[in-house]
């Protein structure tokens, strides 16, 4: 009789930390398009472009690394709001190529309202992450909280304050982005995020966004 062994082979993950490039290309792009919100300049192709390539492209470029990691929040959200980038540019050039009519204030108050309930669902996993994190989703549920009201009511007041808390969202992602460069490259906490400890969340801690930052 004849006995096979069988090894377990465990790989072990060398790769970059994904988490830096999709906040930094969520939050730059926030902001960008926030100050346009907030009546800074028109909107125009540099908005359209990072919708495209930065806030839109690198965020799910980031997010496929985070599910090759086995993170299931990085790859949800950066996948998730990379597309919902890409969508919001579509929204804004698909009538201007004739392919369908242009959405009225009622049906995008209706899209940012549901991007506002998935945000704040989003939040509910940061309570196990970090602080700088729940900042981050907090601020943003919030802002498109701001935006679907102001569409709804046709309320450019609301929309110019949605326009100045979005830069804040925007701002608070790019530091948190940065804060796990700088972090690791200097291996010490340059600038924290407030991880939550485990004696918080009585629970073991699942993978988070960005994982080798403190």
């Amino acid at each position: 009789m004849k006995v096979t062994e069988t090894t377990n082979v465990r790989m072990l993950d060398t790769g970059a930390n994904p988490a830096p490039l999709g906040l930094l290309g969520f939050g730059m792009t926030t902001v960008l398009l926030n100050l346009h919100n907030a009546g800074v300049f028109p909107l125009g192709s540099m908005i359209l472009a990072m919708g495209i390539f930065y806030g839109g492209m690198a965020q799910i470029f980031a997010g496929i690394l985070e599910w090759r990691k086995g993170n299931t929040f990085g790859t949800t959200a950066f996948t998730s709001y990379g597309l919902f980038w890409l969508s919001l540019v579509a929204h804004l050039v698909i009538p201007k190529l004739g392919w369908a009519d242009a959405s009225d204030s009622t049906a995008m108050a209706w899209y940012l309202l549901v991007w506002g309930v998935f945000t704040a669902l989003m939040f509910i996993g940061t309570l196990k992450l970090n602080r700088g994190l729940q900042f981050v989703f907090a601020s943003l549920a919030v802002l498109f909280f701001l935006l679907a009201t102001g569409d709804a009511y046709g309320n450019s007041t609301i929309t110019k304050i949605a326009g100045i808390e979005g830069i804040v969202c925007g701002l608070s992602a790019v530091y948190v982005g940065m804060a796990q460069v700088l972090n690791e490259v200097y291996g010490r906490v340059v600038a924290p995020v407030w991880p939550v400890k485990a004696k918080e969340t009585r629970l073991a801690e699942p993978k988070q966004m960005g994982a080798k930052a403190a």
